[in-house]
């Protein structure tokens, strides 16, 4: 049967990890397999790849064909190389202590590389998160001097909104204050035009009258008649009228007897 070594998928949607196995050809792609050889996750930068090397040199050295992605791997990790050393050892190209050298020393180039490239990338990922904290420390700062502008703003308007009532407050008085100084004299004058307009208001008769009367009735009530005053003047004028004309009476009298 056709053996190869591929990936099986697993993980969750959109953070897929898989597993390398060894499986048949005609099982399905996460289906059996013969053996699991190691851990492959393409979510980290740069992608981690656990591979078991002796188990994975000794099924390629018995024929199992890697697919692409897997070959690729096993070429990074160095099966690849190992496997292309061990057939020239067997064929007696070169001894198994060059063939150990020459994979050491590949090892070595591809750590320090391995190695390098992590660094840049880790130097990339703190520019980029310094820059990124800069840029926000600009915004909030941005932000702040807005809001400082803004708070401002609203003080400078609170004043001049103070100052304008202030200032209507202070006119209104002022408007209060004429009003009642114009109108200070009119008040003044009312009662002394009520007094002259009350003062040339003479007694009629009738009020005369029920004066009288309204004495007669407190004088009565208090059991004292009172003489009326009006009858008393005229008395007195008829008796210097008799007077009067009976002095004329004998004037004339004496003038006819003298003559």
């Amino acid at each position: 049967m056709a053996v190869k070594i591929r990936l099986a998928r697993r993980g969750r949607k959109k953070l897929a990890i898989y597993d390398v196995v060894v499986a048949d050809a005609r099982a399905p792609r996460d289906g059996r397999f013969i053996e699991k050889l190691g851990l492959y996750n393409p979510n980290t930068n740069p992608a981690t790849i656990e591979i078991n090397e002796d188990k994975a040199l000794n099924w390629v050295l018995k024929g199992a064909k890697p697919t692409d992605t897997v070959r690729a791997m096993l070429s990074y990790r160095g099966i690849m190389l190992k496997k292309h050393l061990q057939i020239g050892v067997q064929k007696g190209a070169i001894t198994q202590e060059e063939a150990d050298k020459k994979f050491e020393e590949w090892s070595k180039n591809k750590e320090e590389k391995i190695t390098s490239k992590v660094n840049t990338i880790t130097k990339k990922q703190e520019e980029e998160k310094k820059a990124r904290l800069a840029a926000e420390a600009k915004i909030k700062e941005a932000r702040t001097q807005e809001r400082l502008e803004k708070q401002k703003e609203l003080e400078a308007s609170a004043v001049e909104a103070a100052r304008e009532a202030a200032g209507e407050e202070e006119t209104e008085e002022e408007v209060t204050d004429e009003v009642a100084v114009e109108e200070t004299p009119a008040t003044e004058t009312k009662p002394s035009q009520e007094k002259k307009a009350s003062a040339p208001e003479a007694e009629t008769p009738a009020d005369s009258a029920s004066q009288a009367a309204a004495g007669e009735e407190t004088s009565a009530e208090a059991g004292v008649v009172a003489e009326p005053t009006q009858p008393k003047a005229k008395a007195e004028e008829s008796k210097e009228e008799k007077e009067e004309k009976q002095d004329e009476g004998s004037s004339s009298e004496e003038e006819k007897k003298a003559e």
